[in-house]
């Protein structure tokens, strides 16, 4: 059998899974570690805190937009149990919410709204390099595609240029190359070397400058020769943190352990309040070969917790280039993992490797500034069974955007403590069953703890040096007893309360012989749909080391018993299945994003309130095509942009035989997008 069409989870097409995360789904999870389960720790279960009190958030004002072709307003005649005259009544009273909601739907378009209008900002193949060439799926090139937006593109954020109205920096990750759906004649036995080159350039990240025209309200990509760039698996990155130079980081090609050449596999990300991005280098496991060639037991261990396992990969880099080859750059993995920060401000300047925030398969990263001026940064580990972290940095933040104050602010994650996170629940161990059903308080809620692992060259896990704490981040988790997750992604505060929201986006393992049963913050077995996670920390400081938290929703079936969305009516709401990434808008609501929808719909966004009688009242803004999935989501008060990623990834499909002709419609090939969204009379969205 061929990989791409082992068993795979949900919605989600095999060959994604096999391109995106080498299959990490249909192999059994590499956290083996025998942590607490729920009949254990609930007999330790700690007083009831009350319920968590929901807040409102702060997020970035952006803009705009350019053309888009193929797409579809709200798609009419779709049955979902809805009651559209309420939802619009109900929706004016909340601000930001009072839009009909789209239906769930199967069509190859980006469906949006009534009274709204979308655009396409940049495809893959674009310039972002004055002097890229045209795009031609049949003339691709290594030179072309460094100088052209790159596949796959996932998280996206506008860094405001600083006294400049309407500019900004737009930064978006490129997490991974689909070969297939890349190169015509696509032989997945014998990739040639410049199909190979070029799949190098489309990882990474691109910088773009955009602005928004005035007349008309919409973004505009500009080609700004000096700060518009690509930075991709050939470009250098300088390593910091307590791990710089650590043996483990070292390779023939850089015995100092201090510079790495490329980024992989770059999932979500977050804005700092510095204006630099950290994106997160996620499933980094699959461009490694030749593991069997390893002998040394304790490097074998250590490879196969990240889940570097492979003979051959599906790519076959390791046919050219040694760093992939396990048999002779052992460490090469190693270096891979991490949360890396890119300034758009100093497009000379190499991005950074930060290795004060552990190395593990990180979703994305998302920095809080406390009342004391510590800044805090929440990390997931985004695999079945792994778990969430956070870094509390020593300095404190300096406000302002002078140059002193940048260079300072630019140092606050190489030093600090780094946290791992422990759950408990409240409710009696015999209540939570692994069917979903409420125990008898009516909520899923409980107390937590951070564990700490490291605090810069000193651990705090027994038989582990700094060095192997950070470079093992996991191990380290595994032994203090941290909580085993179900998938923990996009992991954010909301920057004006305080709280903490998580997407959990699903653990199909949870359950059977064998594996971790329920527990009362990952309460079902089998599970397809997943949760989002609401914190509180003590007192309202993010650098406190205990926390209370609930499940805001238990995503899924609005009909099904084992769903529940923050209390509210679930007859009203829109259906949501395996939260993905998660924003706030304005007015304080938050906007999750999906992938996988396991109820047989595309993928998509939705929002809803987090305090009042509509806490949980869950509504969907905008469907992306087929195969597709929703990312990067950013909301402001005039627009939402989000990242269409892999559109007409369905198996069976190639460049020959396109399952997707999205965006620009026709017979066109399917090319990942960024795509704007925006009111028809120009308006504010959702009022």
């Amino acid at each position: 059998m061929l990989p791409m069409l082992l068993p795979h989870l949900g919605s989600r097409a095999a060959v994604t899974c096999e391109y995106r995360c080498n299959n990490q789904c249909a192999h059994d999870a590499p956290n083996v570690s025998e942590n607490e389960y729920f009949a254990d720790v609930a007999r330790k279960a700690l007083s009831r805190r009350g319920a968590l009190k929901a807040g409102a958030a702060l997020a970035l004002t952006t803009a705009g937009t350019a053309a888009l072709a193929g797409t579809a307003a709200a798609a009419p005649g779709i049955d979902v149990d809805i009651d559209v005259d309420l939802e619009v009544q109900l929706g004016r009273r909340v601000a930001g919410l009072n839009f009909k909601p789209v239906q769930p739907n199967e069509l190859d378009a980006v469906v949006v709204p009534e009274g709204y209008e979308q655009q396409v900002l940049i495809r893959w193949g674009d310039p972002v390099i004055p002097g890229a060439p045209k795009w031609d799926i049949d003339k691709q090139s290594p030179e072309a595609q460094a100088k052209q937006w790159g596949f796959n593109n996932d998280y996206c954020a506008l860094v405001p240029i600083p006294g400049e109205n309407d500019k900004w920096f737009m930064v978006s990750s490129h997490e991974y190359s689909s070969e297939q759906y890349m190169f015509r004649g696509w032989d997945p036995n014998n990739p040639t070397e410049q199909q190979t080159r070029t799949a190098w350039e489309a990882h990474g990240h691109s910088v773009v400058r955009v602005e928004r025209n005035r007349r008309t309200n919409r973004l505009e990509v500009k080609l700004d020769p000096k700060y518009n760039r690509r930075i991709t698996m050939t470009t250098a990155f300088e390593v910091r943190g307590p791990a710089a130079g650590s043996k483990y980081l070292k390779t023939p090609a850089d015995p100092t352990g201090r510079k790495v050449f490329g980024t992989m596999n770059n999932c979500s990300g977050g804005l700092t309040p510095w204006g630099t991005i950290l994106s997160g280098e996620e499933n980094i496991h699959g461009y490694f070969g030749n593991a069997d060639k390893v002998t040394d037991p304790k490097t074998l261990e250590q490879m196969k917790r990240y889940g570097v396992t492979n003979k051959v990969t599906t790519r076959k880099w390791e046919r050219f280039d040694s760093r992939f080859d396990l048999a002779k750059q052992v460490n090469e993995p190693n270096r891979f993992g991490w949360i890396v920060e890119i300034d758009p401000f100093e497009p000379d300047q190499p991005p950074i490797k930060r290795t004060a925030l552990g190395r593990f398969k990180h979703e994305g990263a998302n920095v809080i500034v406390n009342r004391d001026g510590r800044v805090v940064a929440y990390m997931g580990d985004d695999e079945r069974f792994e778990y969430m972290y956070k870094f509390v940095s020593d300095g404190k933040f300096m406000k302002g955007h002078s140059k002193r104050a940048r260079a300072h602010n630019k140092t606050l994650l190489d030093t600090g403590t780094l946290y791992a996170a422990k759950f408990t629940g409240n409710s009696p161990a015999a209540e939570i069953d692994g069917s979903g059903k409420l125990p008898s308080d009516g909520k899923f809620d409980g107390r937590g703890e951070w564990i700490p692992l490291a605090h810069n060259d000193k651990s705090f896990v027994p038989g582990m040096t700094a060095e192997e704490v950070y470079v093992f981040a996991r191990i380290a988790a595994d032994k203090v007893g941290a909580t085993k997750m179900d998938r923990p992604e996009d992991v954010e505060p909301s920057l004006k309360t305080g709280r903490i929201y998580a997407a959990l986006t699903n653990n199909s393992e949870r359950g059977p012989a064998g594996k971790e049963a329920a527990t009362e913050v990952n309460p079902r077995h089998s599970n397809k749909n997943g949760q989002v996670l609401e914190i509180e920390e003590d007192r309202r400081d993010n650098t406190a080391t205990r926390f209370s938290w609930n499940l805001l929703l238990v995503c899924g079936d609005p009909k099904a018993a084992d769903t529940y969305y923050g209390g509210f009516d679930k007859s009203k709401v829109s259906p949501i299945s395996c939260p993905d990434n998660v924003a706030f808008d304005p007015y304080g609501n938050l906007w999750v994003s999906t992938d996988g929808n396991a109820l047989d719909k595309n993928d998509g966004l939705f929002a809803l309130p987090l305090e009042g009688k509509e806490r949980g009242h869950v509504k969907q803004f905008l469907t992306v095509p087929i195969g597709a999935e929703c990312c990067g989501p950013i909301i402001t008060e005039r627009h939402v942009l989000v990242s269409v990623q892999h559109p007409g990834e369905l198996d069976g499909a190639t460049v020959e035989k396109p399952a997707s002709h999205w965006p620009d419609g026709g017979t066109s090939q399917p090319r990942p997008s960024v795509v704007a969204v925006f009111k028809k009379d120009g308006g504010r969205i959702g009022r």
